[in-house]
């Protein structure tokens, strides 16, 4: 691992796991500490507040870092987080930004409940785990800010077989597996996606922070789409509804 992806992973094993929220803080921390995880303030000291009051509320917590990959200055972690002796069990797609020295300056992060059972026989966090094709980062990066662009932002789901393959291995306990499947849903649910935020790279993985709209609410997601051979064959997802702007102590989502 890089020191910026380093950062990352300590940050969360040691604050959130091991409680050590304070030092790791400090230690993997930049000047700045922007945060757009709407329940936390901006700033070590936000940061602090929030996972003092955390540990109290959950005294016993695992974590499990599913996926993790660097592209240039941001890391990109896919996390379960059980709490309280499973009580409480989240699935975790997180964002960072680093400054020069790699230390972490900005979070973006997208929470869901870990569910038992999916539409299909997958999960929401197994499959492969680690990138390869490492030099094909930029074109499977391409390839997905023009699926993004042409199909989701624009709703054209019919182009859908331009970049998926017909038996896309699909994640979201929504959705079964299969192209079929991903456009009923689409359609069905009148997805639409509004903007795109972020999109990084290792490999054949690629990640998307986007808005989108699901139902007539808005939502934030994480999209995490596998490549090989120029189309996508496997996606996982985490997707938040955004709250009220006045929940919100900090600059929100995005």
């Amino acid at each position: 691992m890089g020191r910026r992806l380093d950062n990352a992973t300590s940050l969360y094993l040691e604050a959130i796991r091991d409680g050590n929220y304070v030092e790791a803080i400090n230690a993997y921390a930049g000047d700045r500490y922007t945060q757009h995880s709407t329940p936390v303030r901006d700033g070590k000291e936000g940061f602090i507040e929030f996972f003092a009051d955390f540990t109290e509320r959950n005294p016993v917590r695992d974590v499990e870092i599913i996926r993790a990959f660097e592209d240039g200055r941001h890391v990109f972690l896919h996390v379960v987080q059980t709490l309280n002796d499973g009580r409480y069990r989240y699935v975790t797609a997180d964002i960072f930004d680093t400054d020069d020295h790699g230390n972490l300056i900005e979070h973006w992060d997208i929470i869901d409940e870990l569910r038992d059972t999916a539409t299909g026989s997958r999960s929401q966090i197994d499959g492969p785990t680690e990138p390869t094709d490492l030099d094909d980062t930029e074109a499977n990066k391409q390839l997905v800010t023009r699926f993004v662009d042409e199909v989701l932002v624009a709703g054209d789901f019919d182009r859908l077989s331009d970049f998926v393959i017909d038996d896309i291995a699909q994640h979201n306990p929504e959705i079964a597996d299969g192209i079929a499947s991903l456009r009923a849903f689409a359609t069905g649910s009148a997805m639409r996606y509004i903007e795109v935020h972020k999109l990084v790279g290792s490999g054949n993985f690629v990640a998307v922070l986007a808005e989108s709209e699901l139902d007539a609410k808005r939502h934030a997601v994480i999209d995490l789409f596998r490549v090989e051979h120029g189309k996508i064959v496997e996606h996982w997802d985490v997707v938040e509804e955004i709250t009220a702007r006045d929940s919100w102590v900090n600059s929100g989502k995005f």
